[in-house]
């Protein structure tokens, strides 16, 4: 397996991880299955490659996640004060957001941005005469990602943090210790929406273009992820759960890599994604099932014998 290949792998992988973290935050921890992750993913891309080709890389990064944010309190307030079901809400969300999109890229289906200062080339005019020059985006990444899973898991252990937790363990316990659920799944979707807009802003800054179609099918790409992960690091502490959803990004993507290498059709990695998330879900049962299933067949054996 060549280096180049585990690079590129690594890099889309670090990309996607911050989706699934997000993913990590509002269905594992507050137990809310957020449909809009496409949407919310295509909206960060539009307005972080709409600020930079404005001439504003660095601000792109903060526009990107505040745009998210607005997604989730959209998709939050949608489920808390109108009694609109969660995964509807998340539809109507990432319908909505279709055209909204579409609006933010200037009624342009592709913006090109090939001539446009990133944050990227930013880093590679930093890093020129070092021994890291060739590699500014692993780095760019690398310390986004490092960063992010960090203070996800210092917040998830403070009080609020906490409370979120709670509130997807239990709802009735926090209403009664005096702790509103509205307000901890509207900020913990606002923040789940933020990292989910930064993904999809770094991943346009890094392939040098946005079009209207650059979210499809990442839920179920973050989805996978975090199941991959979940089956690696599931017993262990937040911080090993939250290094596990970027090592389940990677896992994911460098399979993806791979059946691209292999010059399989563009069209069967939908297939594959549907494959990885069904072997996500199975493994993990199948290794609940499995005791049952030797003691079966020991039984129906003496029974044999006998």
């Amino acid at each position: 397996m060549s280096l180049s290949l585990l690079q590129t792998a690594l890099e889309l992988g670090l990309v996607c991880s911050l989706t699934t973290l997000a993913l990590f935050l509002s269905y594992s921890m507050l137990n809310v299955c957020d449909l809009s992750t496409d949407g919310c993913f295509t909206l960060g891309a539009a307005v972080g490659a709409t600020v930079a080709i404005a001439g504003h890389p660095l601000l792109s990064i903060p526009a990107a996640m505040l745009a998210g944010v607005c997604s989730g309190f959209i998709t939050a307030f949608l489920q808390t004060k109108m009694g609109v079901d969660s995964l509807l809400a998340g539809i109507i969300v990432n319908t909505g957001l279709y055209s909204v999109n579409i609006a933010v890229m200037g009624g342009a289906s592709l913006l090109n941005m090939n001539k446009t200062a990133t944050i990227f080339t930013i880093a590679k005019d930093a890093l020129e005469g070092t021994p890291l020059a060739g590699q500014s985006k692993l780095v760019v990444l690398g310390a986004v990602v490092a960063l992010v899973v960090a203070l996800l898991v210092l917040f998830l252990k403070t009080k609020l943090g906490l409370s979120i937790r709670a509130t997807g363990d239990n709802p009735d316990m926090v209403r009664s210790s005096s702790i509103s659920p509205i307000f901890t799944t509207t900020v913990g979707l606002c923040i789940a929406n933020a990292m989910t807009g930064l993904s999809g802003c770094l991943l346009a800054q890094s392939q040098k273009s946005v079009n209207i179609d650059i979210g499809q099918g990442m839920l179920t790409i973050a989805l996978a992820s975090l199941l991959i992960g979940r089956t690696l690091f599931g017993r262990g502490g937040v911080g090993l759960r939250a290094v596990g959803m970027v090592a389940g990004s990677f896992l994911f993507r460098l399979v993806y890599t791979i059946a691209l290498r292999l010059h399989m059709p563009a069209f069967m990695l939908k297939l594959i994604s549907s494959v990885i998330v069904t072997l996500a879900i199975f493994l993990p049962y199948l290794k609940t099932r499995l005791p049952q299933w030797k003691r079966r067949l020991s039984h129906r054996k003496e029974a044999g014998v006998c």
